[in-house]
């Protein structure tokens, strides 16, 4: 499945912007000077934790007689996507050199080494280390060097950017951050347009995720990324240019990215791509109103005219400039896929003009409306758009675009961010795959989820028999205590429970293997054809629901058993009796909240991918493309023509009906409610650390 970029990635966020506040309060510079060396220490972070994980992958290769044995060069860390670093450039190394005063000269001289060993970086790092004090440099790579951080994986060296982007545009220190799009969308772009061969441009290119995501792509596909394709890139701000050139090193690639006023997409077009691009992708700043129509008249990247120009004349929005220019870079056979403003849909006037001479081409493939809250700084929702020149000339789908609404399709990351997790994006991609008739990669996926949830339910065995011998150990070490006659007792009805509560399930924890069993033995009988997979998912049903069950119970013994001893601290004294060993009674107590923690997590796991493969198939039961009231239709040109050539799904899916849930995920409802009270903690802290402030300045 796709990686999860954001896994645990709340973990470290807050932590890494004390970086920042560090140099702040110590360092006396601004912020827009100490940017560039903070992203510098988190490149050269991400730069050396793909260089050990690739140096592991080339030992294990060599071990296993699939390499020979000898010295390596740059190409055995390039074709795996990283960089070949020098000794002097690996960032622990750098760390645990002898205190002598010269750590910013070590780094500097590290940033001139990584420039050496990888030409397109040349220029592109920060090299004035040396003006920062020992203690202070010392005290940031330290907080860089985590142990979330060293295990980092995916496109999080774009993500943590996104980031600090967000929290420096708020000091003032660089642009509104609205050119860095969320991994999550830019994978479902990918999922959408599939940029596996060519030139892959995107004008709009910001910190690079777009090359970064095609590039993960392309090797899932057992593809050498720098074979296939071609990078280039424009992107105005050149310090973002020199970000995107770093993301792109970290990554092992390379690509062309013009920066600064050649590379204002308005006005030029430095890479002469007019009807070249295989593939186009790009997240373009929304409704624009300063772009000089004068200059940009006559454009031949604008075939379909202005969309409107105001008394001073200027382009009133230049969302349709983006849109003529991302369809004008494209072949005969180019797709595109961008980022849009929701209010573009449906804009009026002459944007509404341009736009239907757009659909009017055939090219306007698929629609899909997302929510608000997916970027930093913008909480407003977006819509994805996606070409297809081929459809052009394709007399079955020329005259159809595929409107998804995704508003109801994310995950919450924290109070204020929302995401696609890697099987929403999974699923929104099978949806694309119907509509293009790839019923096989439909099944394929399905198939694959049943697996999942399969090899899930075998892996419970060994947290649940964790879980049982730690509830065990706590029930035998209170126990002498627990069953000590005594009048009345308070403990009597709470260990009868728990007592009765681990008889059952006992029983019901076997009963649940015996049916993993069961199902991983008919597996073998399974035909995987959309017949078959219904009927397997279905056979997994009851497996899903022991999941469910046996979490309660779970849940409900550890109660108890916590219950139990709080009772006999509290009300019994037990602390005072010989029968009770209260710090062995702790630690057990101790251990039984872990191993609940990663039993209830593994039982999760085959329910959460069953319930995935009946996402897609209660929606889609016969492996093909049906309108989905809330979800998804197929329109034809002339119902967008009698909406105003309206391209907003919302308006043409409905409303999903209301629904009981009669599996109602309590797990998930009280995470995201977790969710939201540890935002606003956080968001009480912060003001009230604010107030304090303000009364001290005061003199209060």
């Amino acid at each position: 499945m796709t990686a999860d970029h954001l896994k645990d990635i709340q973990q470290f966020d807050a932590d890494l912007w004390k970086v920042a506040d560090e140099l702040r309060a110590n360092s006396g510079l601004a912020s827009n000077e100490y940017f560039m060396p903070i992203m510098g220490l988190l490149f050269l972070r991400q730069a050396t934790n793909r260089y050990r994980e690739v140096l592991a992958a080339i030992n294990a290769d060599k071990a296993a007689g699939k390499m020979p044995d000898r010295p390596l060069v740059e190409a055995d860390f390039t074709r795996r996507r990283a960089m070949m670093l020098p000794e002097t450039a690996l960032y622990d190394a750098i760390l645990d050199r002898p205190k002598d005063g010269k750590l910013g000269q070590a780094l500097t001289a590290a940033m001139e080494a990584v420039e050496a060993h990888f030409p397109p970086l040349a220029g592109q790092l920060p090299k004035d280390y040396e003006r920062f004090e020992e203690p202070l440099l010392e005290s940031m790579m330290r907080k860089f060097d985590t142990e979330a951080l060293r295990n980092a994986s995916g496109d999080v060296f774009g993500r943590i950017y996104e980031y600090f982007l967000a929290e420096f545009s708020k000091q003032g220190a660089h642009d509104n951050g609205e050119f860095f799009t969320p991994p999550s969308i830019v994978q479902t772009i990918v999922n959408v347009i599939e940029p596996d061969h060519g030139i892959v441009f995107d004008p709009a290119c910001g910190s690079g995720g777009m090359f970064v995501q095609s590039s993960h792509f392309i090797e899932e596909e057992g593809q050498d990324t720098m074979k296939r394709v071609t990078f280039y890139g424009h992107e105005k701000n050149e310090t973002t240019a020199k970000l995107a050139q770093i993301n792109l090193a970290v990554h092992g690639l390379q690509g062309a990215i013009r920066a600064g006023n050649e590379a204002i997409t308005y006005y030029k077009d430095p890479h002469e791509l007019v009807g070249k691009c295989d593939f186009v992708m790009a997240n373009p700043p929304f409704n624009v109103d300063e772009v000089d129509a004068e200059k940009v008249k006559g454009d031949a990247r604008l075939p379909f005219g202005l969309p409107g120009v105001n008394k001073a004349k200027k382009v009133s929005n230049a969302n349709y400039l983006w849109m003529s220019y991302f369809y004008s870079y494209l072949n005969d056979n180019g797709r595109a896929g961008v980022v849009m403003s929701s209010q573009a849909s449906s804009a009026g006037r002459d944007e509404a003009v341009v736009r239907q001479k757009l659909v009017e081409t055939g090219a306007v493939d698929v629609m899909i409306d997302v929510r608000g809250n997916f970027f930093y700084t913008r909480t407003v929702p977006c819509q994805l758009w996606f070409f297809d020149r081929a459809k052009e000339r394709d007399e079955m789908r020329r005259d159809h675009v595929l409107m998804l609404d995704a508003r109801n399709i994310f995950s919450k990351v924290s109070r204020a961010i929302c995401d696609f997790n890697p099987e929403q994006q999974k699923n929104i991609a099978a949806i694309v795959w119907l509509y293009r008739g790839q019923t096989d990669r439909f099944l394929k996926l399905v198939e694959r989820y049943l697996l999942q949830a399969i090899a899930d339910g075998e892996a419970t065995a060994d947290p649940l028999a964790a879980y049982q011998l730690t509830l065990g150990t706590l029930v035998d070490l209170a126990q002498p205590f627990a069953t000590e006659k005594r009048e009345p007792d308070p403990l009597a009805e709470t260990w009868a429970e728990l007592t009765a509560a681990r008889v059952t399930l006992d029983e019901d924890i076997k009963l649940f293997g015996e049916e993993v069993v069961a199902r991983a033995q008919a597996w073998a009988g399974v035909t995987l054809d959309n017949a078959g997979l219904n009927a397997a998912r279905e056979g997994l049903h009851d497996m899903a629901d022991r999941c469910r069950d046996l979490t309660k119970q779970i849940d409900l013994a550890a109660k108890l058993a916590g219950r139990a001893v709080d009772t006999a601290i509290k009300e019994l004294e037990a602390r005072d009796s010989d029968l009770w060993g209260n710090v062995e009674v702790n630690k057990a107590r101790k251990a039984l909240e872990g191993a609940r923690a990663k039993a209830v997590e593994a039982l999760r796991s085959p329910r959460y991918f069953v319930k995935q493969a009946d996402w897609l198939q209660e929606r889609f039961p016969k492996a093909e493309l049906r309108d989905v009231e809330g979800l998804v239709k197929l329109v034809d040109r002339a119902e967008i023509a009698a909406h105003d050539w309206s391209l907003t799904p919302g308006r043409y899916v409905g409303v999903a009906p209301e629904q009981v849930d009669e599996d109602f995920d309590f797990e998930e409802a009280l995470r995201s409610i977790h969710i939201d009270l540890k935002g606003l903690n956080e968001e009480a802290e912060a003001l009230a650390a604010r107030v304090a402030r303000n009364f001290e300045e005061l003199g209060a």
